[in-house]
């Protein structure tokens, strides 16, 4: 994983962002949202973006789940070049290939748990029982076995983010990127969360981008890269006293 910048193209990166800038128009000029980023993430690593508002990290969450198109650079999910596809072909890549974790679950009020996962499925084709079945699965596997059928005001913000999570699992995605998911919680919430994230891209072999402005939690990934007007530096390695000084899941 090396999220420095890098002219070549990887072949063995779920991710890979290579020299990707972003433009907005601005008044007469334009305002450069990215500036020749490059960011490679392969199966099974979790990495870790920081920076300060406004430096790009919401922007450079866009280009990699397909929602922006950048100015100019490529984006490759599991080694399809986005930037060759249509836009329904991008939409179909972003619903099989990538796992988008917003801050706020966005849950429906009216569905239980498990249809919050089996609706999104059903997009993707196969029977409901498929759906239901999986469904089921990944809910047990983020602690939610005993809250299949309850609606989300009848859930904590802990357990709505793992819905959240859990739904993001449903299409067996390479990629999954993850917006501030600590946000809305507290420090034990939080730390739960982030260590099922953890849990999920080891299991699942899953390439994870995680935007977060508490550093604590970055202990627990692989890398931490660092946006700051729209650059992003050479990943650093963790400090893993901090991981071993957080509290662990029982």
């Amino acid at each position: 994983m090396n999220p420095a910048q890098n002219n070549s193209v990887p072949t063995n990166s779920a991710l890979n962002l290579v020299n990707v800038t972003l433009e907005y128009p601005d008044g007469d000029g334009t305002l450069k949202a990215l500036d020749e980023v490059s960011l490679k993430v392969r199966p099974g690593e979790f990495v870790s973006l920081i920076g300060p508002s406004g430096s790009g990290k919401s922007s450079l969450l866009a280009v990699a789940a397909t929602l922006v198109r950048p100015s100019a650079g490529l984006v490759l999910i599991d080694g399809q070049d986005a930037g060759s596809l249509s836009d329904a072909g991008r939409t179909a890549l972003r619903r099989d290939r990538i796992g988008i974790i917003f801050q706020q679950p966005n849950l429906l009020p009216s569905l239980t748990a498990v249809e919050q996962l089996v609706i999104t499925q059903r997009l993707r084709g196969g029977t409901a029982r498929q759906a239901a079945e999986r469904a089921t699965e990944l809910l047990d596997l983020v602690g939610l076995a005993q809250s299949l059928s309850k609606r989300p005001h009848q859930l904590s913000g802990g357990q709505r983010q793992r819905v959240n999570i859990a739904r993001a699992l449903m299409g067996s995605p390479a990629v999954l990127l993850v917006d501030e998911p600590t946000a809305a919680l507290d420090h034990e919430r939080s730390d739960a969360i982030v260590r099922l994230l953890r849990q999920v891209t080891d299991e699942f072999g899953v390439a994870t981008v995680m935007v977060t402005h508490d550093t604590h939690f970055v202990a627990l990934t692989d890398a931490v890269a660092n946006m700051r007007d729209g650059r992003l530096s050479a990943a650093a390695a963790p400090d893993r006293r901090l991981s071993a000084a957080a509290p662990r899941l029982g």
